[in-house]
């Protein structure tokens, strides 16, 4: 189960890994949390489309099950609006009513019934930061960990289905400087102009994560592309990510990257798979026994010192990845 915070970042964010798993025989679920209602039009070819602007919901919405009928996932809207990006300084305040401002136990009971429905093995969803700091992104955080630590509580929201516990979950890492920079030297090395120089100048240094799992995706990437491209308010067809040739992301990168942020099972480091520790596709009926067994122990949880596979450094905190809205 992924969790995101807007209809694209699905797209942008581990897609080529869902899109694996979906052709491996896995279910998939993805959760957003928001609709997206009051992102921007990011695409100029339709910043004057007057259906967009008369109706970005039902747009996006739209947009949304393309996406989700290309990667093969189900999907899930949690129900909660958007915030919006708030700018300026001071920063305004949230819109009232918005997810970035509805009460934790609200949020998190959402979630806990669709993880209790679906009983996901594995959940993915964004770090403290949010990936970036959109109100949208650190509060998806708060509330898929919230939710991960109630799932499996018969005594947490008791009503809200009976008790699952995924057993791994991990952070989103795939945006980071040190992908740019591959990225940017490989085109430079094959006289290409980068869309990244300015960006990579400016880039404002945090301390770095740990990236301990990086699943071998790259036959998947096309697919990530096509899926990216249906969010077409939010993804500019001419902008930054897709100057890099496919074939050379491919090669440069051929992973998507998470960090594991927890596990229930015991962990080897690095992983190549978000599954390890949970047996194969046959061995599924253990691992539901464990999720609902109740009383598990945390065997991981990001501070193992023999754990941690490489750094990456984060993604520029003041700048949201390809599709992210603004």
């Amino acid at each position: 189960m992924a969790v995101h915070a807007h209809p694209d970042d699905e797209s942008s964010k581990g897609a080529a890994t869902m899109a694996r798993y979906v052709a491996d025989g896995c279910e998939v679920r993805v959760v957003s949390c928001t609709g997206g209602e009051r992102g921007d039009v990011l695409n100029p070819a339709l910043q004057q489309d007057p259906e967009i602007l008369r109706d970005m919901p039902e747009v996006r919405r739209r947009e949304m099950a393309a996406a989700q009928h290309i990667l093969g996932v189900g999907h899930t809207w949690l129900g909660f609006v958007d915030s919006g990006l708030p700018e300026g300084d001071p920063l305004p305040p949230l819109p009232p009513g918005c997810f970035g401002l509805e009460p934790v136990e609200v949020t998190t009971e959402a979630l806990v019934r669709v993880i209790r429905e679906f009983r996901p093995h594995v959940l993915t969803t964004y770090d403290e930061r949010g990936g970036y700091p959109h109100p949208d992104h650190v509060m998806c955080h708060t509330v898929s960990m919230a939710a991960f630590g109630a799932a499996g509580d018969p005594t947490a929201f008791p009503h809200a289905g009976e008790p699952w516990q995924p057993l791994k979950l991990y952070y989103n890492q795939s945006h980071s400087k040190a992908l740019l920079l591959a990225y940017h030297e490989a085109l430079e090395a094959e006289g290409l102009e980068s869309p990244y120089a300015e960006w990579l100048k400016s880039w404002e240094d945090r301390a770095p994560r740990t990236v301990t799992t990086r699943v071998s995706c790259a036959d998947y990437f096309a697919l990530r592309d096509r899926a990216l491209l249906a969010h077409a308010t939010q993804v500019d067809p001419d902008g930054s990510w897709f100057k890099v040739p496919l074939a050379m992301r491919q090669r440069v990168w051929p992973t998507e990257d998470f960090e594991l942020a927890l596990s229930y099972v015991p962990v080897s480091m690095p992983e190549d798979d978000l599954f390890a520790g949970l047996g194969t596709l046959d061995d599924a009926d253990k691992a539901d026994t464990m999720a609902r067994a109740g009383e598990l122990g945390i065997a991981y949880d990001g501070t193992d010192p023999t754990g941690p596979a490489d750094p990456a450094d984060p993604a520029d905190p003041a700048q949201p990845e390809e599709g992210g809205e603004r």
